[in-house]
């Protein structure tokens, strides 16, 4: 679910100029409103310190559960800019819950997270201690002082904290932070996270350490030999991944190493500490795109930034990505996962040129720069948000909730 000042929001109609489609006026967006809450408008954060700007947007949509047609979008976000009133420092995170309690443990970390980050005296001085910290206090927090049952619930977390010209990624769990950068004549994805699953060798032996069967569905079910511990990787793992389960119980079943909250899953390895990553920005960085697994399961990160950089207004890109998304979830799978999606656009460093993305010519620049037909782009704090009320493509699916806390920012997985 997703929330901007306590509102939600919805793209509206513009024009594209570059010949590329138009999502918001095409059926998929028609017929998924209800379950859509997308960015009406462009929104910018400057960076004064290094002359350039953060022009972000995102779309949220419910997942379809034919078997549980009232369950509520797990995801939620947090977009929140100029942190401890600095207009060089701002956030993007999404939270992927899963289990029962799922939707309550994205919304509470994606409140409490962002606020002990702020709040630690470590901050600017030390962004990789402070994010440590605040996963890790975040994580107690869900636990002993919130009413949220935990112990088979939690969420994963992806952020991306802008200091200056400095990325600092954190990341818990699968959803996945990728940058798109010009090299040549082609625009190459390179990954901000690293997806924590059984399918790394470094987290698969960590876990295995703290006690940890690590075997699949069909594994402990009997249908296949449970001492085979090879699953492929994870672009090809099909649809039985490698989970994690206690020693002598059929639970938890995570198919992550990392989360905030998962109490069970916790003793036997699951842990909230991030892993932190750096990132130094320059003139080839043209956006980033941070995004929940419901994107990433079908989707590779080339696949996304391809399609993101496709297109003139990110609007489109968003919805294009999620629809594509949809789609394969619906051919591979009988129900869809909750997709949520950020694109933030760098614009300031060099954004020229053309280039060659599979057959198609994208002019960067006009990507980047140019919005023509786009509406004016308020200030950050702004508020723009409406709901709209269209037919939905399943009738057995309910609107998403949109309802969650707030603070002074824009912020709205399962063990399935």
């Amino acid at each position: 679910m997703g929330c901007v000042h306590g509102k939600c929001c919805c793209g509206e109609h513009t024009s594209s100029e570059d010949g590329s489609r138009d999502y918001r006026e095409t059926g998929f967006v028609r017929s998924h409103r209800k379950n859509i809450i997308a960015q009406r408008s462009l929104k910018r954060a400057p960076v004064p310190s290094h002359n350039f700007i953060l022009e972000y947007t995102f779309l949220t949509q419910r997942g379809y559960y034919p078997d549980s047609p009232d369950k509520a979008n797990q995801d939620s976000f947090c977009i929140s800019t100029n942190l401890q009133g600095n207009p060089n420092v701002h956030f993007f995170g999404v939270y992927d819950g899963h289990g029962q309690f799922g939707s309550q443990c994205s919304n509470f970390v994606k409140d409490r997270l962002v606020e002990k980050l702020v709040n630690d005296p470590a901050f600017l001085e030390d962004p990789v201690q402070a994010y440590n910290y605040a996963f890790l206090a975040t994580n107690q927090e869900l636990r002993s002082s919130s009413e949220i049952d935990d112990s088979m619930s939690g969420t994963t977390a992806i952020t991306v904290l802008v200091i200056g010209d400095t990325l600092y990624v954190a990341n818990v769990g699968d959803s996945r932070a990728v940058l798109a950068v010009k090299d040549g004549n082609r625009i190459v994805a390179e990954d901000l996270s690293s997806d924590q699953t059984p399918f790394r060798k470094d987290e698969y032996e960590r876990v295995k350490l703290c006690g940890a069967r690590v075997l699949s569905v069909d594994q402990v079910e009997g249908l296949k030999d449970p001492d085979i511990q090879s699953w492929g990787d994870e672009e090809s793992r099909g649809g039985d991944p490698p989970r994690l389960w206690v020693p002598n119980g059929m639970y938890p079943g995570t198919a992550f190493t990392r989360s905030i909250g998962d109490s069970l899953a916790e003793t036997i390895g699951v842990t909230a500490l991030p892993e932190v990553k750096t990132f130094q920005l320059t003139p080839d960085h043209l956006f980033f795109v941070v995004a929940s697994d419901g994107i990433f399961e079908f989707l590779t990160s080339q696949t996304v930034i391809d399609m993101a950089a496709s297109y003139m207004d990110p609007r489109d890109a968003c919805a294009a990505i999620a629809e594509k998304s949809y789609k394969l979830w619906l051919e591979l799978e009988n129900r869809t996962d909750d997709i949520t999606i950020i694109i933030v656009q760098i614009k300031g460093f060099s954004n020229s040129g053309t280039f060659r993305v599979g057959s198609d010519d994208i002019n960067v620049g006009a990507v980047l720069n140019s919005r023509t037909g786009t509406p004016e782009i308020p200030a950050a704090h702004e508020s723009d948000a409406v709901r709209t009320s269209f037919s939905e493509l399943h009738s057995d699916q309910p609107a998403a909730s949109v309802v969650g806390p707030v603070h002074s920012a824009e912020c709205p997985r399962p063990i399935e």
